[in-house]
């Protein structure tokens, strides 16, 4: 692997984790050094997470994707072992009133990010041996949405609504690439909108999010603050910011800056031209993971390609969208640039096993050109 056949994805990769690294320890140096005497608690965990995620990324960008064919279902089990310990105590960790962590010193890991990637390789792996089986009722939509709603109601219980609508997303998505008929798709889609509607009504904290969504000035200072909090972080940002460090909005009134509503801080701080630079990396990088796509010679390497590349990007503008008002609340961090080392650790497996793809191609590429030769 060269840096040059592969610059194309990793530019744009690390040039957003060095934005995060940025924003991370904005975010977080006051409140490092109130709860631990230093301003650089939090970024030193970060650095110490970008440094695994990037040995992780070069490890796994050098082991042939074709590998992961037979390691779907395997990959899965696993995921779903996972998901069920986070119920166990003195594993699973409890914070704010959801179970979503397992505890494994120094640091914590959220199983429900690992069980993404693992969807994504087993559809891959899935839709790729049954290619010509897809239109029918069982293969196409049955069997991979009976495998999507037994992780959904685990995830469901922990509890983690953005999870359950992420996996959810990303399998409608992949099934559409894979060839299952849409009337197929757009019935699951309709069938699941009633348990959509009682799992929002049937919660108050989601029905407050919904409705702070539609109105979030109704109730400024209780479930619409973060929203309310987030407005005023892009409007002080104005067009090229207040300068990195000199946020107002992460001194204790933006809640989960370093996580959730980061974009916030770097539209406050970077202002719209930051803002718009971190959505042109990642138009970018989900540009470059398509084009791989595009070159790959064979259906589980198609769909491997546009699984993960979907799988960062859905993240993305799903957080965005969260943080400009576009979407009711959802916990789901800001990929590369969010703090949080679950998060960080998969998408940087994922991006290596897109470099992998892509030095798959062009090597197949030299090879035909020898040839033609």
């Amino acid at each position: 692997m060269t840096l040059k056949g592969t610059r194309g994805i990793i530019i744009p990769v690390f040039l957003l984790t060095g934005i995060g690294l940025l924003m991370v320890y904005s975010s977080t140096a006051v409140l490092s050094t109130r709860q631990y005497g230093n301003s650089f608690h939090y970024l030193l965990n970060h650095l110490f997470t970008v440094l695994i995620g990037v040995s992780a990324m070069f490890g796994v960008s050098r082991v042939d994707h074709q590998r992961l064919r037979g390691l779907g279902i395997p990959l899965l089990c696993f995921s779903l072992l996972l998901l069920l310990l986070v119920f166990v105590p003195h594993v699973g960790l409890s914070v704010n009133g959801a179970r979503r962590w397992i505890r494994l010193w120094p640091t914590t890991f959220q199983p429900s990010e690992l069980a993404k990637i693992s969807m994504v390789i087993f559809l891959a792996g899935y839709m790729s041996g049954n290619i010509y089986r897809m239109k029918e009722l069982r293969y196409g939509i049955l069997i991979p949405a009976g495998v999507m709603v037994l992780f959904q109601l685990v995830i469901l219980l922990q509890p983690d609504f953005g999870g359950v609508m992420n996996i959810g997303l990303l399998t409608i998505a992949l099934l559409y690439l894979g060839g299952t008929r849409l009337r197929y798709l757009i019935s699951m889609v309709l069938a699941a909108l009633p348990a959509v509607y009682i799992l929002i009504v049937s919660s108050p904290y989601r029905w407050k999010r919904v409705m702070a969504f539609l109105d979030p000035w109704a109730d400024p200072f209780g479930s619409g603050f973060q929203l309310v909090q987030s407005f005023i972080a892009f409007g002080r940002g104005s067009i090229f910011g207040t300068g990195i460090g000199n946020s107002r909005q992460k001194l204790f009134f933006l809640p989960e800056a370093h996580t959730d509503f980061i974009f916030s801080l770097v539209g406050e701080e970077m202002g719209l031209v930051g803002a718009i630079i971190v959505i042109g990396l990642f138009v970018w990088l989900i540009a470059k993971g398509m084009h791989i796509a595009g070159g790959t010679e064979d259906h589980f390497s198609y769909y491997l390609s546009m699984g993960l590349t979907m799988m960062i990007g859905v993240q993305a503008i799903i957080n965005i969208a969260v943080a400009t008002g576009l979407m009711p609340t959802k916990g789901l961090p800001l990929p590369f640039i969010s703090y949080g080392g679950s998060s960080l650790l998969v998408n940087m497996i994922a991006v290596g096993i897109l470099i992998n793809i892509s030095e798959h191609n062009k090597r197949r590429a030299l090879v035909i050109g020898h040839k033609r030769l």
